[in-house]
């Protein structure tokens, strides 16, 4: 287990477009202290709710720490994050949410586990309530301001990146129209997103397919020997009779 799995770290709203922002920059071949002072002047003029703010707004430094993701990741997510950033360079900008999705899920398991416990509560209700996931989180992270702050924002960033809807009764969401993937090899890359986001850095291809923490999504169903074909980070190994075990290549 590294940091990266105890740390929570969603001390703010992110807004999507600022990180579509800093994937434009990276595609554009702009280095790390660019993008940086970029940013910083930027986001000094963001609102946290979206849209610009007033005049003379702190800088949301904040933000720019899960903005790094992208240009600055954990030594152990470069080659992943490098696989998301070369299909990024074949997308539309407005299809990058997945590739967004998967990246803050390895670097900040912190949000695939809140998302994984939306999902299960969006699989048994159509709305859900802040109360209901934060308890669902105490589980693991135990009852303290702080997971309950954090987790706050993490769902207005679902809000805000429109996979989840504001209900009309206060404190409630529901469920947008998924998006439906299907290219593989993005497919790929969300599981992997899921193993690095494991603590164990590993899992039942079958769980995996279908983890609720992928709910804004419609993902295809595959094969361990086709991801074995199609990817070195990931390594598949076989038991029982039909089940396959996914596992981070070391």
């Amino acid at each position: 287990m590294s940091a990266r799995h105890e740390k929570l770290g969603i001390k703010q709203t992110i807004q999507r477009d600022w990180m579509d922002r800093v994937v434009q920059m990276m595609l554009a071949g702009m280095q790390e202290k660019e993008i940086r002072t970029d940013l910083d002047n930027y986001l000094s003029t963001q609102k946290q709710s979206g849209g610009i703010g007033e005049r003379g707004q702190k800088t949301y430094k904040m933000a720019i720490g899960i903005l790094a993701s992208w240009f600055s990741p954990d030594k152990e997510l470069v080659a992943f994050r490098n696989g998301l950033l070369i299909l990024a360079a074949d997308l539309p900008q407005k299809e990058w949410l997945p590739l967004h999705w998967a990246l803050i899920c390895a670097s900040y398991p912190f949000w695939f586990n809140v998302a994984r416990q939306v999902g299960r509560l969006l699989n048994l209700q159509d709305q859900i309530t802040q109360a209901q996931i934060f308890n669902r989180l105490k589980e693991h992270y135990g009852d303290r301001e702080t997971v309950a702050r954090n987790a706050r924002y993490t769902v207005r960033s679902f809000v805000a990146w429109g996979v989840l809807i504001d209900s009309e009764a206060k404190g409630c969401y529901e469920k947008a129209l998924p998006v439906v993937i299907s290219d593989h090899n993005l497919t790929i890359l969300l599981l992997e997103a899921a193993l690095h986001a494991s603590p164990e850095g590993k899992g039942a291809l079958g769980l995996l397919l279908n983890n609720p923490a992928f709910f804004p999504f419609q993902i295809p169903s595959m094969s361990g020997d086709f991801i074995s074909k199609q990817t070195d980070q990931i390594d598949v190994d076989r038991y029982g009779l039909d089940e396959e075990l996914l596992k981070l290549r070391d």
